[in-house]
């Protein structure tokens, strides 16, 4: 019987909220509320949808995400890599902003919810796993960057052109330093100094909001006092004060074909950009994700989001760092940024049209110097290379490609290295230790004389078909190197997975040596690697007779094995079994 727990995730995290975390949650649901408004507008330019649509996409979905996802403090809502996929996919089918454009799109947000909602159900949010740690680190520092450059002509208050490229934005600012605007500079370094000032020395107070106000006071001063023809200081202007119309989506076959491919690509960017973004706050935040669920949540605010004149929506960036460095504590704050949202349209849309947008800029500069996580930055840089070098690249990607495909580049590596890693285990010769009481096994020290007969390796690592030849390659060498050692202990404890080509090496082996006159022998097998192994096509050649589950029985055996003319010469005796019989019953 399927639990309300899963039906109503947000059942799980209600015992959180009191008097503490809602007034924190409230606070962030203003401040929330207060950055999607420029937002919502500009993506839905992006997008190429009438501006409100921006506004509609921050409404519903933003709720119903929040309630039926897994993560805390990601906000769902327009963003700018769907926005700018969703217009060069459906331009090509309509123009712009028009009747049909916009039937095409809500069409397309109803499908791509629709999949999101079937590959939770489906329980495919383990996909989430292969995002690896370094990679959102170096996801999440690119993409802070990306931000900066994208407000760096709100900030100084230059005409960069639309779709400038990342490293092409720093060009144009450092050419074009002298063409600045210095009163939007100022309103800017008015709201950014306020905000640090707050951040560090007055944190009761919220210092995004201090910043808003301040900096949204001076720019109304400057106006005043010069005008904005002089000053230039651009502000959010006249914003629709109204909730989100009903609307229909398109359910015929014809346009269901038609963005089916659009559909398929805009699902993977959303699911990609929402897990990665709360993936990469739940590392500050400690919490845990769940992939399945957080596909459901998505799933679920695009199809209600088709319903209410939503276009494609996903975990926003912008917002949901915001919402985290605002101090909200449950999902409760995203869903109270709508009515706040509401609320500032129907009643304060006049006042937030004069807020200015040099200060946005600099409140989302003060957001992305937050979204660098130098501490495991430097703890990955101490720690690996390989790593070290998967953050590079996730790093440089965010800022040379698109972001939905520069975290796919940080996952491809990352594959590719531990596929590397994997298929070259550690192949160890061991011996007794000789003044241990338990004669444990370790690694052959310097000096140590061996067995001439048994010849006892541990793998450590996984038996799969891409360590398979390594692992073989490391037996002939023993082989070669020491061709009286026939009987082969392998110690299968740090074996934790054979397929079906680590269990045909093995066979191999085991025939190879029963051959020439040894045995494979095992000792401490996992259940994985026993249940593989116990299969009819191999168990006919390593028999259960050749598996023990103890050290003793595994030596005991291994010497009762060995050629007793050898052992009758031998005064190594490496194994205490070997003192248990003098030597001329050996030679029997």
């Amino acid at each position: 019987m399927i639990s309300l727990d899963r039906i109503f995730p947000f059942l799980t995290w209600r015992s959180r909220v009191n008097k503490t975390t809602l007034r924190d949650d409230l606070i962030a649901a203003f401040i929330g509320a207060m950055i999607v408004l420029p937002q919502g507008v500009a993506f839905a330019t992006l997008a190429g949808m009438p501006p409100q649509y921006g506004l509609y996409a921050a409404m519903v979905p933003a709720v119903i995400a929040a309630l039926w996802g897994s993560s805390w403090h990601l906000v769902s809502g327009p963003t700018n890599a769907i926005s700018l996929v969703t217009f060069a996919i459906v331009s090509t089918l309509a123009d712009p902003g028009s009747e049909r454009y916009i039937q095409f799109v809500l069409t397309l947000t109803f499908m791509v919810g629709l999949m999101q909602l079937a590959m939770g159900i489906a329980r495919l949010g383990t996909i989430v796993n292969f995002i690896s740690h370094t990679v959102i680190v170096g996801f999440t520092a690119g993409a802070a960057l990306l931000i900066i450059s994208s407000q760096i002509k709100n900030f100084f208050g230059l005409d960069i052109p639309r779709g400038t490229s990342f490293f092409h934005v720093f060009e144009f600012l450092f050419t074009n330093l002298l063409n600045l605007k210095p009163w939007v500079f100022a309103v800017s370094m008015i709201t950014l100094v306020v905000g640090l000032v707050f951040k560090k020395w007055i944190p009761k107070i919220p210092y995004m909001i201090a910043a808003m106000l301040v900096g949204g006071l001076s720019a109304w001063l400057l106006n005043m006092v010069y005008g904005q023809d002089v000053t230039g200081i651009k502000t959010l202007g006249a914003l629709p004060g109204a909730l989100p119309p009903i609307s229909t989506p398109q359910f015929d076959l014809e346009t269901i074909r038609t963005l089916l491919g659009a559909a398929i690509a805009v699902t993977a960017l959303a699911l990609t950009e929402a897990v990665a973004i709360a993936r990469s706050i739940a590392v500050k935040s400690g919490q845990r994700i769940d992939g399945n669920q957080e596909f459901v949540g998505q799933g679920l605010s695009n199809v209600a989001g088709a319903f209410f004149s939503a276009y494609p929506s996903s975990g926003s960036f912008n917002r949901s760092g915001v919402n985290y460095e605002a101090g909200a504590k449950t999902p409760l704050a995203a869903v109270l940024s709508v009515p706040f949202l509401i609320t500032i349209l129907f009643f304060v849309a006049p006042l937030a049209a004069y807020l200015p947008i040099a200060s946005m800029a600099a409140i989302l500069f003060l957001v992305a110097w937050g979204l660098f996580d130098f501490h495991h930055i430097h703890v990955i840089w101490r720690s690996s290379k390989s790593e070290s070098l998967v953050l590079i690249v996730t790093f440089v990607a965010c800022l040379m490609i698109h972001l939905e495909y520069a975290i796919l580049v940080g996952v491809a590596l990352s594959m590719m290295l531990f596929l590397m890693r994997t298929s070259q285990p550690i192949v160890r010769t061991l011996l007794p230790q000789p003044h241990d009481p338990q004669r444990k096994f370790a690694p052959v020290e310097h000096g140590q004389i061996e067995c001439p007969q048994i010849k006892i390796v541990r793998v450590e690592g996984a038996l799969y078909f891409g360590a398979v030849n390594n692992v073989s390659e490391s037996l002939v060498q023993f082989s070669e190197q020491y061709p009286q050692q026939k009987i082969l202990l392998l110690m299968g404890k740090s074996i934790n997975f054979v397929d079906i080509a680590g269990a045909e090496m093995l066979v191999q082996e085991a025939k190879k040596r029963a051959k020439e006159g040894g045995k494979l022998l095992f000792y401490s097998l996992r259940q994985g690697a026993l249940e593989m192994l116990r299969k009819p096509d191999y168990a006919s050649v390593i028999k259960n007779e050749l598996i023990f589950q103890t050290k003793h029985e595994a030596v005991r055996n291994a010497v009762a094995a060995c050629n007793g003319s050898i052992c009758a010469k031998c005064e190594v005796r490496a194994f205490k079994e070997c003192a248990q019989q003098p030597n001329d019953a050996l030679l029997k």
